[in-house]
């Protein structure tokens, strides 16, 4: 006797509405084998976050979350190579940024805005642009990994109003990618310190479930849409204030704080009364509370603590304020906002200061979350193609009731 299986029943609006979560939150969305963002927990392709950020490069992080496994010592050379080959841009992608400068100087455009600009233009020089196969996708998730450093270093460059750095080969060959970014804004290269801070906020950065420019990028990509769109997509969605813009408004906040009550009054009940201002107005605090973790963001005492190392030992920064007194405020903010609140900071919060204290300049803060992030912008975009179903949700109708047109 034959069965046949029976489809499960689809779900109608009435009960789909029963269950609405406003913003998704609390929503499965789909299925994958990427990443896992837990309560205690953050795991890349089955390595926890901890142990990424103490042992690994971010070059292995890369390789795993786009290859899909740890890289032997051959593989991860292989890899090395192909990235630092693809880091030089094409001559129309270079113009397009030297010609972006009175944009970015009059404030119509900011690096974002540029970004995802040179990243479309990069689409219509990629000889796999309109191939979605899963070669083709790999080869275009190389391209973006090294491309993308060499973008933000070209546009700092005509911010600063210096010759551009690294033009020929996308910075120095002999650098690593976390060095070489350093290396293409400035034209210094790094401390080994500075290389390894970076290293591991791009570990960090690099990968975060369903957040909402990755869930962009991937209902794009639903479409089977090109990865060059899909791509520019995420960085729309990260360029926002509520996701990766998050880290650049933690940090104007902390120098407002500082210019208000000064660096004397740090420790004192001055910055108590600032903040309690700022909760009597009901004003949004940026870098703390996540929708995800209630206990507290695993990735951010990381970055914390490495950061202040750096501020301990440079004696001033960009700020004019010794270094290690910006970490000072950003701790006093960070106890009244968990004393008051109950709410722990985000990685955001410790990337500004960390940031700032190594003297990259406040705007670029989200472009680089986006050198990294395109890590796992790819893996996903490789993974809703190669197992793809158009993600098409409902709405709750909250308009007016049916009316004739001639009623």
């Amino acid at each position: 006797m034959s069965t046949t299986a029976v489809p499960p029943a689809k779900t109608t609006k009435p009960e789909a509405a029963a269950a609405f979560a406003r913003g998704l939150e609390g929503v499965i969305a789909g299925e994958s084998a990427i990443c896992s963002v837990e309560q205690g927990k953050l795991i890349y392709r089955g390595y926890e976050i901890h142990d990424l950020a103490a042992n690994a490069t971010f070059e292995q992080v890369a390789f795993l979350l786009l290859e899909g496994h740890r890289p032997s010592d051959a593989e991860l050379q292989r890899f090395k190579a192909e990235v630092v080959a693809e880091r030089p841009l094409h001559p129309a992608v270079t113009a397009f940024i030297e010609s972006a400068g009175g944009w970015l100087a009059s404030g119509r455009a900011v690096p974002m805005d540029v970004l995802r600009t040179a990243v479309s233009i990069l689409g219509h020089l990629d000889p796999d642009a309109q191939d979605n196969s899963v070669p083709a996708n790999l080869r275009k998730s190389k391209r973006l990994l090294a491309k993308i450093p060499t973008i933000i270093g070209h546009m700092q460059n005509v911010i600063d109003g210096k010759a551009i750095i690294g033009r020929e080969h996308g910075g120095d060959p002999a650098l690593d990618h976390a060095a070489n970014l350093l290396f293409l804004m400035t034209g210094a290269k790094p401390t080994r310190e500075y290389a390894r801070v970076i290293d591991v906020s791009l570990i960090l950065y690099a990968e975060h479930d369903f957040n909402a420019s990755t869930f962009t990028s991937r209902c794009i990509a639903g479409t089977l849409s090109d990865m060059h769109g899909a791509v520019c997509g995420g960085i729309a969605a990260l360029k926002g204030s509520l996701h990766g813009g998050a880290n650049e408004m933690a940090m104007e906040m902390l120098k407002e704080i500082m210019r208000d009550v000064g660096e004397k009054a740090i420790g004192t009940k001055a910055v108590d009364d600032w903040m309690q201002r700022a909760f009597d107005t009901k004003r949004k605090l940026m870098g703390f509370g996540h929708r995800v973790y209630k206990n507290g963001d695993h990735r951010a005492p990381i970055l914390h603590k490495l950061g202040r190392g750096i501020a301990a030992t440079d004696s001033k920064n960009p700020g004019g304020h010794p270094a290690l007194k910006w970490f000072e405020l950003g701790e006093q903010v960070q106890k009244i906002m968990l004393d008051k609140k109950n709410i722990h900071p985000n990685v955001d919060f410790p990337c500004g200061l960390t940031y700032y204290t190594m003297g990259i300049p406040v705007p670029q803060y989200t472009p680089i979350f986006v050198a990294s992030r395109i890590t796992g912008w790819c893996a996903h975009i490789c993974e809703q193609h190669a197992n793809n179903r158009l993600i098409r949700p409902l709405s709750l109708y909250t308009g007016p009731t049916e009316t004739k047109w001639n009623g």
